[in-house]
């Protein structure tokens, strides 16, 4: 199978190289992107609302911009998460725009023009490191610790996007997010700074839940969530896992409603599950949050310092 696929991986590994080197788009703001050399979930979008928010309490106009995944809303498309609905947007666009004003649409580089012209002065992508479409000022290469970069290999033989060592050549940093248990770091770059963060629970969602849970998850990794329940002390009595991005059927629910009462339990889900649930079906559902934690916070400071002195290129 190997042999089989190895040059389907070698082509897409080539296109990847010929698509990043064309020439994207230029704004007139910083333009910091999270980003990753694999497929699934790493952790982008934990450290876009971080960076965000970190941006926002230095009095700056930060805008989040991400190409969101499904929606029926075209795009650019300025997020509302009073109205919006992860059917109109998409999950994840519904958690940035909690932190900052967010853009959603397949053409970035239309979204950040609209984005500068409504007043921001920075912008974060939520993925984008393979899309030249958008000229990055500095690219962060987000690392799932527990998933690293799996066999090394591009796809289909592995889940690179593209090689290691070609994504890293546009990052300025390396962000590896949970335990490196996958030894990731060996295989970065000597040069390449990498930092350290962890996934944390909120504590006032810890705080209010029962003693019997079943939890559920449709992420990148599911178990990720269930490992978190139970390292805060919460394991659930029953844990079901779903595919990323799985719009909940009412089959879904009520199946996972009849077995919570089952046993007794109460249904407990992450953030980017709850915003894809149909509203009626909320009630009774508790939601844990996670947010992320520096092992050296001054180190993540540091760089947004030296980012944001990066003078911006002219436009073309």
């Amino acid at each position: 199978m190997r042999l089989l696929l190895s040059p389907l991986s070698a082509a897409y590994a080539a296109a990847t190289a010929r698509r990043v080197a064309k020439p994207g788009h230029r704004v007139a703001v910083p333009v910091i992107c999270c980003g990753n050399a694999s497929v699934g979930g790493s952790g982008k979008t934990p450290l876009a609302i971080d960076l965000a928010t970190r941006l926002r309490a230095r009095g700056l106009h930060p805008a989040l911009i991400t190409r969101g995944h499904g929606g029926a809303k075209p795009g650019p498309w300025r997020v509302d998460p009073t109205s919006d609905t992860a059917a109109d947007v998409g999950d994840e666009p519904l958690l940035l725009a909690e932190a900052a004003t967010t853009w959603r649409g397949a053409d970035r580089a239309a979204s950040a023009e609209l984005a500068v012209a409504a007043g921001a002065d920075v912008l974060v992508m939520d993925d984008g490191l393979q899309n030249p479409g958008l000229v990055k000022t500095a690219a962060l290469m987000v690392v799932d610790g527990g998933a690293g970069f799996g066999n090394g290999r591009v796809l289909p033989l592995g889940p690179l996007r593209e090689p290691v060592a070609a994504a890293a050549q546009r990052c300025v940093a390396a962000v590896i997010i949970g335990c490196d248990t996958t030894r990731a770091a060996h295989s970065l770059p000597p040069g390449l700074p990498v930092l350290h963060a962890s996934l944390r629970p909120h504590a006032d969602d810890l705080a209010r839940l029962p003693p019997r849970l079943l939890a559920f998850a449709g992420i990148g990794r599911p178990e990720k969530f269930f490992a978190t329940l139970r390292d805060a002390g919460h394991p659930p009595l029953e844990c079901r896992g779903f595919a990323d991005h799985r719009p909940y059927s009412e089959a879904d629910l009520a199946g996972l409603h009849a077995r919570a009462a089952a046993l007794n339990a109460t249904l407990v889900t992450t953030a980017k599950d709850f915003v894809r649930l149909p509203v009626g079906w909320r009630a009774g559902i508790e939601v844990v949050r996670v947010g992320l934690h520096w092992q050296n916070a001054a180190q993540i400071e540091a760089l947004l310092d030296e980012i944001l002195a990066t003078p911006c290129p002219p436009q073309k």
